[in-house]
């Protein structure tokens, strides 16, 4: 078992050449999980979370927050990143298209048909037939590209831009770079 370290942040101010220092423990503050750890059971990998309104899902293995719901609309891949940027969900905003990995992280190879994702996870994806999400990440060698993650078959592959449309499900939290791959 790994231990977690839940030490409160120090800081310190000098006035008038004494050193003055404090501790902040922020109320609530959830630390997050490594990347390098694997939760092998979903019901303790994912917690829905009821200060977003039941609307979104903390997965503590990677410190991502998760609409708990997929939207079912399709976009092209610049309307799926405005759609998530400018969205409001569980009363929050700073939402926006997650990188191909980030995206990726909720599969799991081990499961079969029909999601691909952990079994016993807490999330709905309406109308499974259509199950291709955009990522944020660009395809390098095709800057028209960019990568996208089918739920169901546990696959990553690229799509055109501009021709395409596949499904937004937005995340909040971690680091997006707009990376390309």
């Amino acid at each position: 078992m790994r231990s977690q370290s839940r030490s409160p942040r120090m800081w310190g101010v000098t006035v008038a050449g004494l050193c003055v220092l404090w501790f902040v423990n922020p109320a609530g503050a959830i630390p997050l999980e490594s990347w390098d750890g694997k939760i092998p059971n979903a019901n303790q990998r994912f917690k829905v979370l009821p200060e977003f309104n039941n609307e979104a899902v903390l997965d503590k293995e990677t410190g991502l927050v998760w609409e708990q719901t997929a939207r079912d609309d399709h976009y092209h891949w610049g309307d799926a990143q405005l759609v998530c940027t400018q969205q409001t969900t569980g009363g929050r905003k700073a939402w926006r298209l997650p990188s191909v990995h980030e995206l990726a992280s909720l599969l799991d190879p081990s499961v079969s048909q029909p999601l691909g994702l952990p079994l016993g996870h807490p999330f709905t994806i309406p109308n499974l037939g259509v199950s291709q999400f955009w990522s944020a990440t660009s395809y390098a060698a095709a800057p028209d590209f960019a990568w996208e993650v089918t739920i169901g078959t546990t696959s990553v592959g690229t799509a055109g831009k501009q021709n395409n449309i596949r499904r937004a499900w937005c995340v909040r939290g971690g680091q997006n770079h707009g990376d390309a791959y």
